[in-house]
């Protein structure tokens, strides 16, 4: 009896202890296993990217502060990394998923990311980074929810649906990535996807017999949360529901003012939440169309994704034409006047108690100025690339936070211009020098024919103006110093500028690129990098203990470290519930 009292309290005493490691915010767990699999989105068999045996792969579903673990077993026959895209990696960006701060996972390896959604909440998504993969999938969803104490601005959905669009060649990403390289334009995409399928067959012309569809399926009277994301290559999608209207309510993190749209464009790289209320009286099944924009429309046809939303009293199939894109084919700032109109919900609460709009980001003085200008395709040492201000970004053997880790000289040069070259472009490993606690003024001129976003790792910035032309001084008289809409990712028109704002607070090693992924491939990026002075743990993360070792460190990288290529903290987990195992059997022993 008292050897079984004293295995209780010592059972207790365990308890305790570990509960107070484990005491501070959850984990949650994932395992990617990612693979080739043969499938026929649009009618063709090709090689797809799957995560678990799915295409497109799971949704990674969070809360706010929570600490995200995924493994990742790589069986693809060349390296890998995943990118979470809008995923701020607060203090780390060792676990961004990009090629200048993370070595890559080798064929048949596996690796394991560990990092904490810190103070994010909205629709975000991740997509292997690496080799172009992203034109063959091996993309997903991935949600940060509110925690329970802060009220989310609208009525507590009856469902959440992730829809994941984009264009879509048939040809495998290896061969995209051959055309590229020999100096051709990808031309038109086969199609366009939704959540990994082909059109519903609308057009007995334009569709062919046989491809798979997809369905989402509503009850009368209900409100949805439906979280897009286009995941595409370089194709701008309208996205729009016969019939409905769509209720902007978040878009990559923040909440907006809440306004109803027919059709929204949504560009390479975004992500939007749109309440949907089941309103309509279901006579037949919905249209849910993503067709392709800023392109000849009437040569594009078959680049329109069309889903069905079927209502469980629905009366019949969908039939007849497709509801229309906007009209404004002679009337280029329609759809800039939309993007305008998407504005911050300043006084609602985001990831914490505090309104958004407290931060008032249009009160802080500007202390660096960058002027990053993309034009048409150039010829450099033979090779056709794409720019950023002259330079044509070449990605480096040793990444550069490893660079700076082990204190390897010549990676990088930390010269990027603050304004476009005007000599010759260059292929260079150049990066912006990002001072710590500034506020950085970035002005995004757009002088190519095609739509762009660029897309900022590490942070979310504010989108405060954009117009036709060329930016000047004057330009920043337009500029929206209030409720501009905070985000990750921007569309710049063709022969138009974007401006944004950046608080440098996040130290790191982050990414500046532009999400047409063609683009990207051939160069057209820089990083920023970001170091705080005073170097301590409270401002960036140690380096990871399963961290991977390339370029001119691979020595370091022992063949047995990737078997145990785990977080601590999973290893922990695992202790945890080993004690617990053991201790717990001693008691039952004892008694």
């Amino acid at each position: 009896m008292a050897l079984s009292r004293f295995w209780g309290l010592f059972l207790i005493h365990i308890a305790l202890l570990l509960a107070s490691c484990f005491a501070e915010d959850p984990f949650v767990f994932y395992d990617f296993e990612v693979s080739y699999i043969t499938a026929s989105p649009l009618g063709v068999p090709q090689q797809v990217i799957a995560i678990n045996n799915k295409f497109p792969g799971p949704t990674i579903n969070a809360t706010t502060n929570n600490n995200v673990v995924v493994n990742v077993r790589n069986k693809l026959d060349e390296s890998l990394l995943i990118h979470w895209s809008g995923i701020q990696q607060r203090r780390s960006s060792w676990q961004d998923g990009l090629p200048g701060t993370n070595c890559p996972i080798p064929a048949k390896w596996n690796w394991t990311y560990q990092f904490q959604v810190k103070d994010q909440i909205g629709s975000f998504f991740y997509f292997p980074s690496l080799h172009f993969q992203r034109a063959a999938g091996g993309f997903g969803g991935f949600i940060i929810n509110n925690r329970a104490i802060i009220p989310i601005p609208f009525d507590t959905p009856d469902g959440e649906i992730t829809i994941l669009i984009g264009d879509w060649y048939t040809r495998n990403h290896t061969a995209l990535r051959k055309a590229l390289d020999a100096g051709q334009d990808l031309g038109m995409p086969d199609g366009v996807l939704i959540n990994g399928k082909g059109p519903y067959r609308y057009n007995d012309t334009l569709v062919p017999d046989g491809i798979d569809y997809e369905t989402i399926n509503v009850h009368p009277g209900k409100t949805y949360r439906l979280r897009v994301h286009n995941v595409g290559i370089s194709t701008s999608l309208n996205f729009r529901i016969q019939s409905h209207n769509l209720l902007l309510a978040e878009t990559e993190g923040s909440y907006t003012v809440q306004q109803n749209y027919t059709s929204l464009d949504i560009h390479v790289g975004q992500s939007y939440s749109f309440l949907l209320t089941t309103d309509q009286n279901a006579s037949t099944d919905y249209y849910i169309v993503a067709s392709a924009r800023f392109v000849n429309e009437s040569q594009w046809k078959r680049v329109t994704g069309v889903a069905i939303l079927h209502y469980s009293n629905s009366k019949g199939k969908a039939s007849g034409p497709l509801p229309d894109p906007p009209q404004d084919e002679y009337d280029k700032t329609f759809s800039m006047n939309q993007a305008r109109s998407i504005r911050w919900n300043v006084s609602a609460s985001g990831a914490r108690p505090n309104p958004q709009g407290s931060f008032r980001y249009g009160s802080i003085n500007v202390t660096e100025i960058f002027v990053l200008k993309n034009k048409s395709p150039v010829t450099i040492d033979g090779k056709r690339r794409m720019t950023l201000s002259g330079l044509s970004f070449v990605n480096p053997a040793t990444p550069i936070r490893l660079a700076d880790q082990f204190k390897v000289k010549g990676v990088y040069k930390l010269d990027f211009p603050s304004r476009p070259l005007t000599g010759p472009s260059k292929m260079e490993t150049s990066v912006i020098n990002g001072t710590y606690k500034g506020f950085m003024e970035v002005i995004l001129q757009n002088n190519d024919t095609k739509m762009q976003t660029y897309h900022m790792s590490g942070y979310a910035f504010f989108v405060v103006g954009m117009d036709y032309g060329e930016w000047s001084e004057n330009s920043r008289g337009t500029y929206n110093k209030w409720d501009g809409i905070a985000r990750t990712t921007a569309q710049v028109y063709p022969g138009a500028w974007t401006a944004i704002l950046i608080s440098l607070d996040n130290v790191g090693v982050w990414n500046l690129r532009t999400e047409n992924l063609d683009s990207w491939y051939l160069g057209q990026e820089t990083y920023v990098r970001i170091v705080n002075p005073e170097a301590t743990n409270k401002t960036e993360l140690p380096m990871p203990d399963n961290a991977l070792y390339c370029g001119a460190l691979s020595k370091l990288q022992k063949p047995q470290d990737i078997s145990l290529a785990t977080s601590i903290t999973g290893s922990k987990s695992k202790l945890f519930f080993t004690v617990l195992m053991i201790v717990s059997a001693l008691f039952l022993l004892s008694r």
